[in-house]
């Protein structure tokens, strides 16, 4: 068995029980988690030492003197109702954890805050409005509110405690430690906390010469996590800019971008700029300016790192927010590496697919942490389903490193969990020793997937939460999903992209989301420009793949402004009284491997009928109306789906539609199993690898090439055929 590839967690007071683990697993790094601090032993231990490091938080000497450079975070009071007549008192900071967040009544409320009238969407001028009490006690006092209207405060928040570690603390039960501390988060827009940040790092570069890597976990500003009185979750974002909001920081934009932003470009009715909202020119530009500022801090920091003879890696989570990875300036840092955690082949692709690294690193589920590691959980199963998922992306774009987080005294008390890591380490090894990190074969065949985000947001479409599943988004993260591991090139493309026209090397392009999102693009196809652009792409031989409401904006007698191009459109109620022909589902190419099977559109779209009588059907609901159809438009393709939550069998399903709608239906069987739940890649020396998503066993006939095989897979089995 090769060895390395892989980070472990350590510990104190396990030296013995370590080094047998390190030496059973073949690590070749090791690596302290939050809250804890690396052994006298790590020396000893591996090739490399990473160690956590933090710049935001952690100097609680250095927060609670300098209480006036706390991150802050704008937030929306609750909508308060004006019954009767008489003031209008609000309760600013109702809801909220007030051991996380406390309303900032220091700054000038009059200019940072503003009171609005959700009813009429309207600000209230300062002069009608006025506050009372200070910090959590805080309430505005609207003094002629119209009865009948709703009312709210967008304020300024002051975080007075880091969401990440407020989450561990919460979750580890650290309340009863008397050494675990609130830590309070500080903000580098402070000239006096930004050289404090520096020359800390200074000392703890000089104090940790056994240390290589140093693991930035993360920098400045933490994406949107706040906790509600009830102290859990009341709003999380994985992408959330609220928390990088500060004056320093408001003025600053000013001066450069040359206008003011104000509360509500925030806030955003409560919406809070989710990347589910088609993004506003205004907040893409907070985003550009904070990309701008927090890269060029992170320069700093990294050279320092490099001057002391370490690498910098960091990680993909917690204070990430303006990093974007995907962003034009991110690879100026001279980050060494990137460190993420990995709960799906989407996520794993976000990480591994990072440019301007030397190498990257995925942190594989579950983590070591008793709301796993307890009695009565089964951290085997969870490694099982991360491992699964995160394979298929690993085959086509891999990553360079695995490991895992979290305290080993938890985990070294599961054996089985033990044994089924050692094997998925080894089958990770296995797939870069056979293949010398190359990418397998892919098609020609280019896919774009569009959406009001590009490549900003590449493989983040469709999360709220990283990895997480959640109710309205699964049916179209499953397409993600299903790229992530299918043998295609696949780009991210703006509207802005294509406003000229679809690039040429693009074969399809894939818009998949709900009406109004960012992700089927909202208003974006109220543009004439980008209707002619896609159609005309379509119209000349392009493909088109379609997922839930692609180009949905009501208009002009359709609600899908491609409709044409689709073949159908969404029934708003409009036209009911057009009397349509009945419908029956056709034999098709796509629909092949799953003939007579029921499809599983997820929480699908609602009341999709045909505008087009060569429309080819290929599955209906139990109404009649349209979950998945192909169409043909000039000398181009086209295929709808109402939803594609992840599976086997959708995952085929998208695979058999993208070959279709590029006119390649012919090399789609040159690399491909029988059973759908079988996906194989081949490499240009000839390598074969089968590997299966099933929790059963499989017996399946694989073709590579003018090449097959019948193999006999073992539950989530692999084999190598050459």
């Amino acid at each position: 068995m090769s060895t390395g590839r892989l980070t472990l967690p350590v510990q104190q007071g396990m030296d013995d029980e370590l080094l047998a683990l390190i030496d059973r697993l073949g690590a070749d790094a090791v690596r302290n988690s939050d809250g804890t601090e690396l052994p006298e032993v790590v020396k000893h231990l591996a090739t490399k030492v990473y160690e956590t490091y933090f710049v935001g938080r952690g100097d609680q000497q250095w927060a609670l003197s300098h209480r006036d450079q706390t991150t802050r975070v704008y937030l929306m009071s609750r909508r308060v109702a004006a019954i009767g007549s008489g003031p209008l008192d609000i309760e600013v900071a109702a809801g909220y954890f007030a051991a996380q967040v406390a309303p900032d009544t220091d700054c000038d409320v009059a200019r940072w805050w503003q009171v609005i009238d959700r009813t009429t969407g309207k600000t209230l001028p300062a002069d009608q409005w006025n506050l009372a009490g200070a910090g959590a006690q805080a309430h505005v006092i609207v003094a002629r509110p119209e009865p009948g209207h709703l009312y709210t405060v967008d304020f300024l928040a002051q975080q007075l405690w880091d969401p990440t570690q407020m989450y561990n603390y919460l979750t580890n039960n650290w309340a009863d430690d008397p050494t675990r501390v609130r830590e309070q988060p500080y903000d580098v827009r402070y000239p006096e906390t930004w050289e404090h940040i520096k020359e800390s790092l200074a000392r703890w570069l000089d104090d940790h010469e056994d240390v290589d890597v140093v693991r930035f976990t993360t920098f400045f500003y933490h994406f949107t996590l706040v906790y509600s009185d009830l102290e859990r979750e009341g709003y999380v974002d994985w992408f959330g800019y609220t928390g990088s909001v500060s004056v320093p920081a408001m003025e600053a934009f000013e001066a450069e971008v040359g206008y003011a932003l104000v509360a509500e470009d925030f806030v955003d009715e409560g919406y809070y700029n989710s990347s589910f909202r088609v993004p506003t020119v205004r907040f893409l530009d907070w985003i550009g300016f904070m990309n701008r500022f927090v890269t060029d801090h992170v320069r700093e920091l990294v050279s320092m790192v490099h001057a002391s003879g370490k690498e910098a890696m960091m990680f993909l989570g917690d204070n990430w927010i303006g990093t974007e990875p995907y962003g034009p300036h991110y690879a100026s840092t001279g980050m060494d590496a990137v460190v993420g955690s990995v709960g799906s082949a989407a996520t794993c692709r976000m990480i591994s697919d990072i440019p301007g690294v030397k190498y990257t690193e995925g942190r594989f589920l579950p983590y070591f942490f008793p709301d796993v590691f307890r009695p009565g959980g089964d951290p085997v199963t969870e490694a099982n389903q991360c491992w699964v998922t995160a394979r298929r992306a690993i085959v086509r774009s891999p990553l360079d490193r695995i490991g895992y987080g979290g305290y080993p005294s938890v985990a070294m008390q599961f054996p089985a969990f033990l044994n089924r890591i050692e094997q998925i380490i080894a089958e990770f090894r296995q797939i870069h020793d056979r293949t010398r990190g190359a990418t397998p074969i892919a098609s020609p065949k280019r896919i774009g997937v569009l959406n009001a985000w590009g490549a900003l947001r590449s493989w983040q479409t469709h999360m709220v939460a990283h990895a997480m599943w959640y109710r309205h988004a699964h049916s179209y993260l499953g397409v993600l999903e299903s790229l992530a591991g299918l043998p295609f090139d696949v780009t991210f493309l703006s509207f802005d992209d294509i406003a000229a026209g679809v690039p040429d090397s693009v074969s399809v392009l894939v818009n998949a989301g709900a009406m109004g999102t960012a992700f089927s693009g909202g208003v974006w196809w109220a543009d004439p420009a980008i209707q002619a652009s896609v159609r005309t792409f379509v119209g000349r031989g392009g493909g088109l793949i379609g997922v839930g409401d692609p180009s949905a904006h009501a208009g002009n007698g359709a609600c899908f402004q491609l409709s044409d191009v689709l073949g159908l459109d969404r029934e708003l109620g409009y036209s009911l009284s057009t009397n349509r022909e009945p419908l029956s589902v056709a034999e098709h190419f796509i629909t092949a491997d799953v003939a007579g099977q029921s499809f599983d559109a997820g929480e699908s779209t609602p009341a999709v009928v045909s505008v087009a009588r060569d429309l080819q059907p290929l599955a209906l609901d139990a109404g009649g109306d349209i979950t998945m159809a192909a169409h043909e438009f000039g000398a181009g393709r086209a295929v709808y789906f109402s939803g594609l939550p992840w599976s086997a069998q959708n995952n085929r399903l998208l695979h058999r539609a993208l070959h279709w709608s590029a006119h390649d239906e012919t090399t789609f069987s040159q690399s491909m199993a029988d059973d759908p739940r079988v996906e194989v890649a081949q490499w240009g020396d000839g390598a074969v690898l089968a590997y299966s998503m099933a929790f059963e066993p499989v017996t399946t006939v694989v073709h590579a090439g003018d090449r097959s095989w019948t193999v006999d897979l073992p539950e989530q089995g692999y084999v190598w055929l050459s």
